[in-house]
């Protein structure tokens, strides 16, 4: 079940923290991945990272799956302050900080070096500032994720194949945006519904990280899988802020070094592990193609100055972006 009354937040929140009295500082982590999925795996590292280097003077407690919502509803329990931590796709924070939009455009970055540039940037530092000063969340840590691929019931050549392919994308304007640029029908359909639209037809292709495709087993149903890479998904941890500020600086230093150090290494163990999981969708009877992905980027460019127009993110920001080297 994903929807809980603040009660139960509540309930859960201190349930989780019984046995932790004997530690200084107590916290909750709120989880949103599917259990063993890329950002449980990370999360479940800062914990323990947290809780072994801590030495009883911090204990945090994870509530795994989405035992507290989906991803929007613990960004909003962090919010609040009902629960303390959180992790996942930093592009969740579109929701409230409308230049992250872009995030989630596709071809927005080259390869993982361009990512840790644009983290390093200062749009990204206004940004994540404007998150912290008017929502109360701090991001601890940051780096490069999962790359979007996709899978389709018929072979993807080229630009050409996509024209009018029945394509399932997320509820997020800028995939929904990206795929009628590239010529798709995009079609809104439940994640958990996916699979059975894949075999029956009533979608003809969908996208996503390729561990959550893997996962899914979207690859049995539609079993041509293409390397668009047409998004890399940026991973963070994430903590309410005035909790934050409200512990000793060695806390600060611990939490903050403990986070960059589980998200560096979940950017090594998905790079690592995206290449077996492609062997093994092929493993499976899936059949794994690369193609020249230069005209899907050159198309998405022509729909850069009508989002700016409309408003999805700053003007000019995509070619600062851009720039960054």
């Amino acid at each position: 079940m994903k929807l809980f009354g603040r009660g139960m937040i509540s309930a859960l929140a201190m349930l989780a923290m019984v046995g932790t009295a004997s530690a200084q500082v107590s916290a909750v982590f709120g989880g949103a991945d599917p259990l063993e999925g890329v950002y449980d795996r990370q999360n479940q590292k800062f914990v323990d990272l947290v809780n072994e280097r801590g030495e009883g003077e911090i204990k945090l407690e994870f509530i795994r799956g989405e035992q507290l919502g989906n991803d929007v509803q613990v960004i909003e329990q962090v919010m609040s302050g009902a629960v303390q931590f959180y992790g996942d796709d930093f592009s969740f924070y579109a929701n409230w900080v409308p230049e992250l939009n872009i995030v989630s455009w596709g071809f927005l970055f080259r390869d993982n070096a361009h990512v840790e540039a644009f983290i390093n940037s200062d749009a990204y530092k206004e940004a994540v500032e404007k998150l912290r000063v008017e929502q109360g969340i701090r991001i601890l840590a940051a780096g490069p994720g999962q790359i979007r691929v996709m899978v389709s019931n018929r072979p993807i050549g080229s630009i050409d194949d996509l024209a009018g392919l029945k394509m399932r994308v997320p509820e997020i304007r800028t995939y929904l945006a990206l795929w009628e640029t590239l010529g798709t029908s995009p079609a809104r359909v439940a994640w958990g519904e996916t699979f059975l639209g894949l075999s029956t037809g009533v979608v003809e292709g969908a996208e996503g990280g390729i561990s959550s495709l893997y996962g899914a087993k979207f690859h049995e149903a539609a079993k041509h899988v293409t390397r668009t890479d047409h998004v890399r998904i940026i991973a963070q941890i994430a903590v309410n802020d005035a909790w934050f500020e409200a512990q000793t600086p060695e806390i600060q230093e611990l939490l903050t070094t403990a986070a960059q150090d589980a998200v560096k290494w979940q950017t090594d163990t998905v790079t690592a592990e995206q290449a077996e999981t492609l062997e093994k969708m092929a493993a499976d009877g899936a059949t794994v193609t690369e193609i020249d992905v230069a005209p899907l980027r050159e198309r998405s460019e022509v729909a850069v100055e009508k989002l700016e127009a409309e408003g999805f993110w700053p003007k000019g920001l995509w070619a600062s972006i851009q720039a960054l080297q």
